[in-house]
């Protein structure tokens, strides 16, 4: 068997040897742009090569038309299961601004490198094709129907403006608001009316002075989805959006707690009736494993690009991908390929995902997967050691 030093050789040269192919992929799809669960294109595109090249791909997990596994074992053995997660979803009116096109073509770019050095090395290689993670929550889904059982890990990069290995991500859960008055003409007969619009805005001010109380790693924002009818009618139904986010999910459901008694109390100084649905999904904290994080660092540091370390008060969103990290050792680092200054789902952070800084970071976020898995197939007491420091955090 070659040594660990060849095999990663031999899997950036794949990369590279693609490097025209991989870039009109992901050209493609960011010309393409699918909203969750519609990525059909994309799902195509990406999954007919993969077939091509001798995967196995099955269709329509989890019961979503545009969810997909890729897999090639090894002659060697099927152990262990190291799985490249696939984006490729796009965010309304602004097309690919979180670059989601440079995710899903890095994690086949990746596959297909590791795929031409398996037959070295026992274990399986795996794209999952996740749908849906902006809004959608498409891997919570795929979680809670078991695609990631027997996946011994999970890895997928995401493009930014810095490159980081260990950020985390905030819990989110949704919560819609309805309130129900009483209508009435505005100017003739106010008194006979019970303002729902009044109880919505209540709310939002309520929720305003709450976030005084928070820590700082709290976030709460929202949107009036239905303010009325008409100005000459008294509102006698509204409704409002809000996400609660935080670093952790019992702090993130203690707020939404709060948020909640916000809502009630905005209902009972109008007079109105509030009614409050949680969403049926919540995006799970991201939760870096620290092994995983080591190997794709010094792999990143071998391909030249340099590192930034995590700010204490360190900017960041949501994502399904932390769902994943609290079922399997999880991986989901940052790559940079725009300027600092350039804000996530933008017009600029859009252009930048085509740019030849968006093509150089899909290169090497393809050779940083390859080469990662790389180590864990060569050396299968790291994945142990994965799962060791899992198993402490989750049980």
């Amino acid at each position: 068997m070659s040594s660990i030093d060849e095999l990663k050789a031999r899997v950036e040269a794949e990369v590279d040897a693609r490097r025209n192919e991989l870039i009109r992929i992901s050209d493609t799809i960011h010309a393409n742009p699918e909203l969750a669960f519609q990525e059909f294109e994309a799902v195509t595109l990406l999954t007919s090569v993969l077939e091509r090249e001798g995967f196995k791909v099955q269709r329509g997990v989890a019961g979503l038309e545009t969810a997909f596994v890729a897999s090639y074992t090894s002659p060697k053995g099927d152990r262990p299961v190291i799985a490249l997660l696939a984006e490729y979803d796009a965010l309304a009116e602004l097309g690919h601004a979180c670059g989601h096109n440079i995710i899903g073509t890095a994690s086949l770019g990746a596959g297909l490198a590791v795929r031409s050095v398996l037959n070295e090395l026992p274990g399986t290689i795996q794209v999952v094709g996740t749908p849906g993670e902006e809004g959608e929550g498409g891997k919570i889904i795929m979680v809670e129907k078991g695609v990631f059982d027997g996946v011994d890990a999970a890895m997928m990069v995401h493009p930014s403006t810095r490159t980081l290995t260990r950020r985390t991500s905030l819990a989110c859960y949704e919560l819609k608001m309805e309130f129900f008055g009483q209508a009435a003409h505005a100017a003739a007969s106010p008194d006979k009316g019970i303002n729902a619009l009044d109880a919505c805005v209540l709310t939002y001010n309520n929720i305003s002075a709450l976030r005084q109380q928070l820590t700082d790693d709290v976030r709460i924002h929202g949107i009036i989805t239905n303010g009325g009818s008409a100005p000459n009618i008294i509102p006698d139904y509204t409704a409002a959006e809000f996400l609660v986010r935080a670093a952790e999910k019992d702090v993130a459901l203690a707020v939404l707690a709060k948020v909640e008694d916000c809502a009630r109390a905005g209902a009972l100084a109008a007079g109105a009736e509030v009614k409050l649905t949680r969403g049926d999904q919540y995006y799970a904290n991201m939760v870096p494993n620290s092994v995983l994080a080591d190997l794709f660092e010094a792999n990143l540091t071998l391909l030249g690009r340099e590192l930034q370390a995590a700010e204490p008060h360190e900017r960041m969103g949501s994502t399904d991908m932390g769902n994943v990290s609290h079922v399997v050792p999880a991986l989901h680092p940052y790559i940079a390929i725009a300027p600092e200054e350039v804000a996530g789902h933008s017009p600029e952070f859009r252009a930048a995902s085509v740019s030849p800084e968006g093509h150089a970071g899909l290169l090497d976020a393809a050779k940083a997967l390859a080469m990662t898995a790389v180590d864990l197939f060569f050396n299968p007491d790291l994945v142990d050691a994965a799962w060791q420091e899992h198993r402490a955090r989750f049980g």
